[in-house]
């Protein structure tokens, strides 16, 4: 991949080892609710927006839920074990080592209170110039909204940019964007919760 110019990191599962701590708050969260969410089909919905995956979830299994509120519940049972979240060190490794002569930036379908938190607990939070969220698009992966807007603001052309990612819709979106990308999942598997 010797014409990379720029490259872009997903945050949740890649940057970060977040996705157990993420499951178990997802898990209170919609329990409280009554809204079942397996491990699998959290793990398939990886990439997409809280409020829209609780939208999904409760339109499937007919119940009554304000996705706002219900999604602020679960970011904030999320954010409370923040403490406990480790980096994913090959992937650190990796930013530590392109940053010194190419443009890098976060691209996530997290909420920028979020990834900003991940970001202050693994001591990354001052490395990115370019950090794009959920709120910054309308259209979430597998669009490559999120990448498109990231690599604008590196001010790289998209087919020079490597996207870092470990879900099929990010790398749905990557391959959309027309960017090269790596699967984290090759050689980092997230611990399981159930």
């Amino acid at each position: 991949m010797h014409d990379i110019r720029g490259y872009i990191f997903d945050c949740d599962g890649t940057l970060t080892d977040s996705m157990p701590l993420h499951y178990v708050a997802w898990h209170k969260t919609m329990e409280r609710h009554g809204i079942r969410f397996s491990e699998d089909r959290f793990y398939e919905l990886a990439g997409v927006p809280t409020d829209k995956i609780i939208q999904l979830l409760a339109t499937e299994q007919s119940v009554q839920v304000d996705p706002e509120l219900a999604s602020l519940e679960k970011e904030q049972a999320f954010l409370e074990s923040i403490d406990q979240l480790v980096p994913i060190e090959p992937v650190v490794a990796k930013v530590k080592s392109v940053m010194k002569h190419c443009p890098i930036g976060v691209a996530s379908g997290g909420t920028r209170d979020a990834v900003l938190a991940q970001l202050r607990q693994i001591e990354l939070h001052d490395t990115f110039p370019v950090i794009v969220t959920a709120e910054d698009t309308e259209r979430h992966k597998p669009e490559p909204d999120v990448f498109l807007k990231a690599a604008r603001l590196m001010q790289i052309e998209p087919g020079f940019c490597c996207v870092y990612e470990d879900s099929d819709l990010g790398i749905q979106a990557a391959q959309a964007a027309g960017m090269h990308w790596v699967d984290v999942r090759t050689f980092h598997s997230p611990r399981r919760i159930t």
